[in-house]
């Protein structure tokens, strides 16, 4: 049985993965309508529905209600996967980030300390700060309004074939 569902937004854009319960109790609340179901189906005593296995939310969806949470990921969209000192972008998995101002000498885990790093320039910077290393970022880190927004991370390969056709337009995982 296949147990997840794909939650599209209002307009039809990959929004995120959820189980099957949540889908349904998603469909029943009326908050989002069945686009694509499984062969399968869910029965209870006195129903019987076939598993959704994609959904569209009925309301636009909140992009944001306090401000950009920090994250690694949103460190890596507002930096758009790119390291900031060799402007090279990369996939997720040759990126890190940097303290500008390394924790040692007083630098913090916030937006205006971290940027997108890759694992070479990283190193090469080390526990110094951009004058000693003579390293420095390509844009200040600030904390931003807004970011793009994410798509989940979808191997194209492996999902399921019902997902296909809405997962076309996102670059596979990695």
């Amino acid at each position: 049985m296949n147990s997840r569902t794909l939650v599209l937004t209002s307009w039809y854009f990959p929004h995120k993965i959820v189980p099957w319960e949540a889908a349904v109790t998603l469909v029943y609340l009326g908050k989002a309508e069945v686009v694509v179901s499984y062969d399968e189906e869910i029965r209870s005593p006195s129903t019987a529905i076939k598993l959704p296995a994609v959904l569209r939310l009925k309301k636009k969806t909140a992009t944001t209600k306090r401000g950009v949470k920090f994250s690694r990921i949103n460190v890596y969209l507002r930096d758009d996967f790119t390291c900031q000192y060799c402007s090279v972008k990369q996939p997720v998995r040759g990126l890190t980030y940097d303290h500008v101002i390394p924790r040692a000498q007083g630098g913090r885990t916030e937006w205006e300390n971290i940027v997108t790093a890759c694992y070479p320039c990283n190193s090469a910077k080390g526990n110094r700060t951009p004058d000693q290393a003579g390293m420095f970022p390509r844009r200040d880190p600030i904390k931003p309004a807004s970011l793009p927004l994410a798509p989940p991370r979808i191997d194209i390969a492996t999902a399921p074939v019902e997902w296909r056709d809405f997962c076309a337009s996102i670059a596979p995982a990695r």
